[in-house]
């Protein structure tokens, strides 16, 4: 959820994101071109916050026999987290927090608003999230402005 938080990359980007796209020296993270939605690839710059939750996860990767290539597998450490698995876990996890009816897509949302608001340009903001248009965007902002 941090990192979606923090990049607002769509769930099968993150559920898919593997070590190889992870740059600790540069601090960076790639999404390489044809592995999203829009086939553009991408790169975000990791906040502290951010590089922290991927050190954890790298010291984590190293505990285990088997390594994984992918940055967040699945509880048993077998192989990547499945889509289907996770909805039923956030929407049981949302319940449990009593807000039945958060998306997962609404970190996508938070993400870009925390960054128009942080002062990134949106433009930015579009690159980093993997908004293509301006009309998706206008979107978002309109529902940022409900909250």
């Amino acid at each position: 959820m941090t990192f979606a938080y923090h990049t607002g990359w769509r769930q099968g980007e993150i559920l898919a994101l593997q070590w190889s796209n992870v740059d600790f020296q540069e601090n960076t993270v790639t999404l390489n071109a044809g592995t999203t939605k829009n086939d553009e690839g991408r790169v975000v710059y990791m906040p502290d916050e951010l590089k922290s939750l991927l050190l954890r996860q790298w010291e984590e990767r190293k505990a285990f026999e088997k390594i994984l290539p992918y940055v967040f597998p699945n509880e048993s450490r077998t192989n990547r987290i499945v889509k289907t698995r996770f909805n039923r876990a956030w929407k049981s996890a949302c319940e449990r927090a009593g807000y039945p009816s958060k998306l997962y897509h609404d970190l996508r949302r938070t993400a870009v608003r925390n960054m128009v608001r942080a002062g990134i340009p949106e433009r930015v903001a579009m690159m980093i999230s993997g908004h293509k248009t301006r009309s998706v965007l206008n979107d978002t902002i309109l529902w940022m402005t409900r909250i």
